[in-house]
This record gives structure tokens, C-alpha cells and sequence, in this order.
């Protein structure tokens, strides 16, 4: 495909062909943009960026098989001077750290507006980091938090499928006394009532991606 050089050329990547159909809409409409390449997946994105080196890539962050946050890695690390935009339905103040940390250059969500979008495209392509004002408002509100270790996580993950406190130990080679231990530290980070409420406040925020 050739395109205007003078045009911002975007990837868009979304697992959803109606989500994708909307966002080339959108961009159609732009007389400095065309979208060059679409992929259904993580593994396609990673290829297509390959292939077309676009100016700007929309990611999705849920996507089967490799995800989003696997896709801005590895592009990330291959291409450090990427710019790739998060377009997604999940907020979350762990998940938009992470999303930035391996490579991403802009977050925004789902219900941001075509002229959200477009200029989202705009400022990444100059340079500029751009983050919706509901996300950026999400992490101020947990400026303050700690964030969790691996090693909580490895137990947090192991409660979230079910396996009691004893199972964790086996299957972690620590002790009961360790799981108990890192499951307090887990609740007072979080501020969680107990370790099903732990659970739900870590999914929320994405501790549970990457």
C-alpha cells in the first residue's frame, strides 16, 4: 500500500473486527492519516509492525493468544523509538504502568471520542505522551501505594485459582507461615478486607497482566 508520505501511517490492533472497522473509520476521516495494516491478535501485530514500520500502532491490550501488554514488549524492546497508543476497555493503575514501562507512549480507553483518538495519533506521532484523564486520575489516586513484589503476586495469583494456604506453601516450596505472611503485607498494600477482596482489587488494577 502507498501512502502520502506527508501522512501519519497507523497499525491498528484489536482483536475485534467491529472495534476495527471503527477505528478505521475514524481515522478515514483524517485527511493526515491512513491506516496501513490491521491484526487480529498480538502475534499479528508484532509481524505487521515488522513488515510496514508504521509512524503509530493502536494496540488493544486483550487479545487471545499473545496479548497486547506481550505485543508493546516485545515491540518495545526491538523498537525503542516506537510509538504505539494502548486503545482499551481496562483501566487500572498497575496496567497503565506496565503498558508504559514496556514501551507504550500513550494510554487511552474505549469511550475516548474520535477527536480524543485522532489527536491521541497527533501527539504520539510528535513525540508527546498522552494519557486519558480518567487513567492519569486512577494513578494519582494510588501515587501513594506500594506496589506489589513478585513474590506476593506469586501467591496472590495462586488464590485467585482457588488453592488454600497450605497448597500454596507445596506448591511454592516456602512455608505455611511465609504465604501467611506475604497475605498480610498483600492486604494492607491493597487495603483489602480479606483474600477474596485482595483478589478483586489486584484484577481490577491489573496486577494480574504481564
Amino acid at each position: 500500500m502507498t501512502v502520502d508520505a506527508t501522512r501519519i501511517r497507523v497499525l491498528i490492533a484489536d482483536d475485534h473486527p467491529i472495534m476495527r472497522d471503527g477505528i478505521v473509520a475514524a481515522i478515514e476521516t483524517a485527511p493526515d492519516m491512513a491506516v496501513v495494516g490491521q491484526a487480529a491478535d498480538g502475534a499479528e501485530a508484532i509481524v505487521r509492525y515488522r513488515e510496514l514500520r508504521p509512524d503509530v500502532a493502536l494496540v488493544d491490550l486483550q487479545m487471545p493468544g499473545v496479548d497486547g501488554l506481550q505485543a508493546i514488549s516485545t515491540l518495545g524492546a526491538e523498537f525503542p523509538e516506537a510509538r504505539i497508543i494502548v486503545l482499551t476497555s481496562y483501566p487500572g493503575d498497575a496496567r497503565v504502568k506496565r503498558a508504559l514501562s514496556f514501551g507504550a507512549t500513550a494510554y487511552l480507553l474505549k469511550t475516548a471520542s474520535r477527536d480524543e483518538i485522532l489527536a491521541a495519533i497527533r501527539s504520539v506521532r510528535g513525540g508527546r505522551r498522552v494519557v486519558a484523564a480518567e487513567v492519569a486520575g486512577e494513578i494519582a489516586s494510588h501515587a501513594w501505594s506500594e506496589m506489589l513484589s513478585d513474590r506476593e503476586l506469586s501467591v496472590l495469583r495462586l488464590v485467585a485459582t482457588g488453592h488454600t494456604n497450605k497448597r500454596i506453601a507445596d506448591i511454592l516450596c516456602v512455608s505455611e507461615d511465609t504465604v501467611k505472611a506475604r497475605l498480610k503485607n498483600i492486604m494492607t498494600k491493597l487495603g483489602a478486607l480479606d483474600r477474596t477482596h485482595a483478589v478483586t482489587l489486584a484484577r481490577n488494577r491489573g496486577f494480574f497482566e504481564g
